[in-house]
């Protein structure tokens, strides 16, 4: 008898500690954020996916009370810095600014997986999507993306392209333009859109797909000249920009900026980002920037977000399998 009152007793206190746990957990979701946050951007500083985690890290910090550190850790198309936070403490204090490279085309790449873009994640938001844009040197001697096509059918394997990486949706967007286009460039990747941009301004390189808001400055001011953008529409901050299915039939790319954290964050803590996210790109500050690259602001709930990277993973798969690119 004093054995099974031992046990109970026993139970009983390790239920009242589950409870007083659950019950702080809560509070301490409720009260979240009482820390620096770090967004973790998986590129280099000074493309795309950075521009818009620092406009949107700054209008997050105010409304949430505490600052929002922008880390990145750029790599491997990406994926060091997603693995990263798929692998941090689920308590809202890491998350990423995730795109279609992470949470699409690299998984559906890569032979080796180190996470899964679906059970490693909770959603917190879509935030924009963003067209990219294939630009050159002022000094190539093209004005027209059939020019450029010209160009690189009269000298084969004699030109290269720069990209943020294997397998982000800059790679595919060249990879995609080659086939559809029937034309060679060598692929070089950089370890993030800024690094790359740098060398094509400084003629190391001739040719980018870039995401249009880190080469919107350059295109302004003559240091690269645009020759069409990758959705099937043209861009309105780029109106005189043809996009290049206006060249090369069936040819659409884009990218998007969506923030994640790992997977088991408190409902709580994410629906706390959600709502600060949906804030800042409400704001017409931050409605005002993105316009200026023609980004679409989305700013959806974390449910929707689950859904489209769902939708990407499946509407990519035969495009990846198309542009036959497979990364170790």
């Amino acid at each position: 008898m004093k054995k099974l009152t031992r046990r109970a007793t026993l139970g009983a206190l390790a239920l009242a500690a589950g409870v007083a746990l659950a019950g702080v957990q809560s509070a301490n979701a409720q009260d979240f954020p009482t820390n620096t946050i770090t967004l973790v951007v998986p590129f280099a500083a000074g493309g795309s996916t950075d521009l818009v985690a620092r406009v949107i890290a700054q209008k997050m910090s105010d409304d949430l009370g505490q600052q929002i550190v922008v880390e990145n850790v750029g790599g491997a198309g990406g994926n060091l810095g997603a693995d990263r936070v798929a692998r941090a403490d689920p308590d809202g204090y890491t998350i990423l600014m995730g795109t279609v490279a992470t949470h699409a085309l690299n998984p559906l790449m890569l032979k080796t997986k180190p996470y899964d873009p679906i059970t490693d994640f909770s959603p917190v938001s879509l935030l924009v999507v963003v067209p990219n844009v294939l630009v050159v040197n002022p000094q190539l001697p093209v004005n027209s993306v059939a020019e450029l096509i010209d160009l690189l059918k009269k000298s084969p394997d004699q030109y290269s392209y720069a990209s943020s990486g294997n397998g982000t949706p800059l790679h595919l967007s060249g990879e995609l333009f080659k086939s559809l286009a029937g034309v060679e460039m060598q692929h070089v990747p950089y370890k993030g859109a800024g690094p790359a941009l740098n060398d094509v301004v400084a003629n190391q390189v001739p040719i980018m797909f870039d995401n249009l808001p880190s080469s919107s400055s350059h295109i302004k001011a003559g240091t690269l000249k645009a020759l069409g953008v990758t959705t099937k529409e043209r861009a309105p901050s780029f109106p005189d920009v043809p996009a290049i299915g206006e060249t090369v039939s069936g040819y659409e790319t884009y990218t998007w900026n969506a923030l994640f954290a790992p997977k088991g964050t408190p409902p709580e803590v994410v629906a706390r980002l959600n709502a600060a996210a949906k804030k800042a790109m409400a704001d017409p500050a931050v409605v005002s920037r993105m316009a200026d690259f023609s980004a679409t602001i989305v700013g959806s709930t974390p449910e929707e977000l689950g859904e489209h990277v769902k939708a990407e993973m499946a509407k990519w798969e035969p495009i990846v399998k198309d542009a036959g690119v497979s990364l170790d």
